[in-house]
């Protein structure tokens, strides 16, 4: 019996998901439901049929969506963000909805109504990467859209990616307003801390996997300790690449401490070199 051949075709894939949809579940389920739900119908859902998009999948804080053009694509994210924010208008930051975009074009798999692949895996990975209220594509997207939509385009060079073989080279939508993340922690409660991104110093980008690997390991081993409250990755890796502020990332987050690092890995040696940031000062931590 011959074997069944996989469908494929090619597609633009917007990602997006709810920027700190944990923290606001968690001060008020049953009103952050309602106003999600009540965005998805009177925002989302009318601008994706109006951009000739098709939403193939909900997953909980998120959304995937198929466009049969990149343009269509990028047009419904940025309308999306603005019709966002203006939704936004006059709404206390810790009841906003704040949504991060990524935006791929690629080869997917079709089973059914759902879509699978790398092409659907980079528009996810993109979207951890978006500033909260912003857009990230892929250069795939980028040479597609660019000089066919009426906004710019920052680049933010070669990015390796969770589990995407090759880098990335991705440009961020210029021109739109960066929301502030809702705070992530009430003051006066437990100590609070959010790990960014190790830096690779390896000087390979294979080893960004690696980097990447160290820092979710610790995110994840100080997410044990119920007297402290640790940022998600997602709000974490949104400070990946480029220099940032520690100070201001505290304050962005919501937190008290900010650890930041870099790894350098040579042959069977590995150097991590960690460095904490209080809100009001700042110290060398240890090199392993």
């Amino acid at each position: 019996m011959a074997e069944e051949r996989v469908q494929r075709r090619l597609a633009a894939i917007l990602a997006a998901d709810v920027v700190g949809y944990g923290r606001l579940m968690e001060r008020n389920e049953a009103g952050t439901l309602a106003v999600l739900k009540a965005r998805r119908k009177e925002v989302l859902e009318p601008l994706v049929v109006q951009h000739y998009g098709r939403i193939f999948k909900f997953t909980g804080d998120g959304v995937l969506i198929e466009f049969a053009s990149a343009v269509n694509a990028v047009e419904c994210a940025t309308e999306l963000q603005s019709w966002m924010a203006e939704a936004n208008a006059g709404l206390p930051e810790d009841k906003a909805i704040v949504l991060r975009v990524g935006i791929n074009l690629g080869d997917v798999v079709v089973e059914g109504a759902d879509l699978f692949g790398e092409g659907v895996i980079v528009a996810s990975r993109l979207e951890a990467l978006a500033e909260a209220g912003n857009v990230c594509i892929s250069e795939a997207v980028f040479k597609h859209v660019e000089g066919k939509v009426a906004v710019g385009f920052d680049e933010l060079g070669e990015q390796a990616l969770r589990n995407v073989a090759k880098p990335v080279r991705v440009y961020r939508v210029a021109g739109q307003s960066v929301a502030e993340a809702p705070p992530c922690h009430k003051p006066g409660t437990k100590p609070s801390i959010a790990v960014l991104p190790f830096t690779n110093m390896s000087g390979d980008p294979e080893q960004q996997y690696f980097s990447d690997g160290i820092t979710e390991d610790i995110i994840t081993e100080l997410s044990r300790f119920r007297t402290l409250f640790v940022i998600a990755r997602n709000s974490s890796f949104a400070y990946r690449g480029g220099s940032v502020d520690l100070r201001t990332v505290a304050r962005a987050l919501g937190v008290e401490y900010v650890l930041e690092g870099s790894v350098r890995r040579a042959g069977k040696r590995i150097r991590i070199a960690a460095h904490q940031c209080h809100k009001w000062k700042s110290h060398l931590g240890r090199t392993l």
